[in-house]
C-alpha cells in the first residue's frame, strides 16, 4: 500500500513499494500503501548502513499485519456500509491520526497553492480512486483475490515508468519480471479455464486500483519531488484533500446509512486509523531505520496475510491456483524491482 490496499502516500523511494496496499518502482512523496498502500512530495531517504534495532523487526511485523488485514477490514466494512462510505471513512480517521501527530511535532500544512493542486491530483490517484476501487471490487470477489491484484502494481509501475520516466530504462532482468507477474495473474484467475468462477468486472478494479498507484506515483515524481515540506505534512493534506473530494461524491452517490453496526465500523475505523493512519509513520520510520530496501520487503508479505486471515477468519475458498499464482506475481514483482549486483 496497497493496499494496501495502500497507505495514503508512505514514503518510497525507485527501491521502494508503496503498499496497500501497493509496491511500484517509482519513489513517491509522502504519502500511504499502503497501499495501501501506499504519497506526496519528498523521496525516501537513500538504503544506506543505519542503526539498526531489535525494534524496527517488531515495527516491521506490525506493519505487515496491518497491511495484510486491510483486505480483511475491507470487506467486513462493505458489509455494513457501500463501498464509498468505506473509503470516506478509511481516509478521515487516516487524516485524523496524521493531523494529530502534525499538531504534535508543531508542523505545518503546506502552504502553497501550487502545493495543494498537485496534491489534489495525488490525492485522487492514491487514495480516493484506488481504495474506492478496492471496496468496489471486493464485493464480488474475495479479499485474497483482491490483495494479490494489489501485489501487480510494481508490475503496472515498471511498464508506466519506461514509457513516462525517460531515465528510466527497462533491463532484461525487470521485462523478465514483468512477464513472469502477468503469467502469475493469468495462474491466479484460472485462464485455462476460461476465467471460470472468477467476477471479471470486479478483478478488473482491483487491477485498476493497482494501476492508479504508480500513475500517481509517477505524476507526484514529476510535479512534487523538489517540494521541501515534510513527508507527514504533505501527506496529511493529501489525505485531507482525499476526505473532501469523496465527501462530495459519496453525499451525491450514497444515502446516508440509516444504522451503525459496530463490526463493520470497527472495520472502517481500523482501515483508516491503523491501515492508513499509523502505517504510514511506521513505514517511513523503517524507511529511515533501516533503509528501503529491507522497508519494502513488507510487500511480499501482504498476500500472504491476506490470504491467511480471508480464508481462516471469512471462510473464503481458496483453490490450488491462488496461491501458487500469488507466488509467480511476487517473484515478477521482486525481479521488477531487483538490480543487477555490481562488482
Amino acid at each position: 500500500m496497497s493496499t494496501t490496499d495502500a497507505p495514503a502516500a508512505p514514503p518510497t523511494s525507485p527501491d521502494i513499494p508503496a503498499p496497500g496496499l501497493a509496491p511500484s518502482p517509482t519513489p513517491a512523496p509522502a504519502p500511504a500503501p499502503a497501499s495501501t498502500t501506499s504519497t506526496p512530495a519528498v523521496t525516501a531517504p537513500q538504503d544506506r548502513p543505519a542503526r539498526r534495532t531489535v525494534a524496527w523487526r517488531v515495527r516491521f511485523a506490525v506493519l505487515c499485519l496491518v497491511w495484510g488485514f486491510s483486505f480483511l477490514f475491507i470487506k467486513v466494512g462493505t458489509e455494513g456500509f457501500a463501498p464509498l462510505q468505506v473509503t470516506l471513512g478509511r481516509v478521515a480517521f487516516g487524516a485524523l491520526v496524521l493531523l494529530v501527530f502534525l499538531a504534535i511535532k508543531r508542523e505545518r500544512l503546506p502552504r502553497s497553492a501550487r502545493t495543494w493542486g498537485h496534491l489534489a491530483v495525488a490525492a485522487f490517484l492514491l487514495n480516493a480512486l484506488p481504495f474506492s476501487l478496492f471496496a468496489y471490487s471486493e464485493l464480488t470477489i474475495p479479499s485474497t483475490l483482491a490483495s494479490i491484484c494489489n501485489a501487480t502494481s510494481p508490475l503496472w509501475g515498471m511498464a508506466l515508468s519506461v514509457v513516462a520516466l525517460s531515465e528510466d530504462r527497462p533491463t532484461r532482468r525487470r521485462v523478465a519480471g514483468l512477464g513472469i507477474g502477468f503469467l502469475g495473474v493469468l495462474t491466479v484467475l484460472g485462464a485455462w479455464q476460461g476465467f471460470s468462477g472468477t467476477d471479471l468486472t470486479g478483478t478488473a478494479m482491483a487491477l485498476g486500483a493497482s494501476l492508479s498507484y504508480p500513475v500517481g506515483w509517477i505524476y507526484v515524481r514529476r510535479t512534487l519531488a523538489r517540494d521541501q515540506h515534510s513527508h507527514l505534512a504533505m501527506s496529511s493534506a493529501q489525505l485531507l484533500l482525499a476526505t473532501a473530494q469523496l465527501a462530495v461524491v459519496t453525499a451525491l452517490f450514497t444515502p446516508l446509512p440509516t444504522s451503525f453496526p459496530l463490526v463493520p465500523l470497527l472495520a472502517v475505523f481500523a482501515l483508516g486509523a491503523l491501515g492508513t493512519g499509523i502505517a504510514f509513520l511506521l513505514q517511513y520510520g523503517l524507511v529511515a531505520e533501516v533503509g528501503p530496501t529491507t522497508a519494502q520487503m513488507v510487500t511480499y508479505f501482504i498476500p500472504v496475510i491476506a490470504t491467511a486471515s480471508g480464508v481462516a477468519l471469512l471462510n473464503e475458498h481458496l483453490t490450488w491456483n491462488t496461491p501458487l499464482g500469488a507466488l509467480i506475481v511476487l517473484a515478477g514483482a521482486a525481479l521488477t524491482q531487483s538490480k543487477p549486483r555490481t562488482p
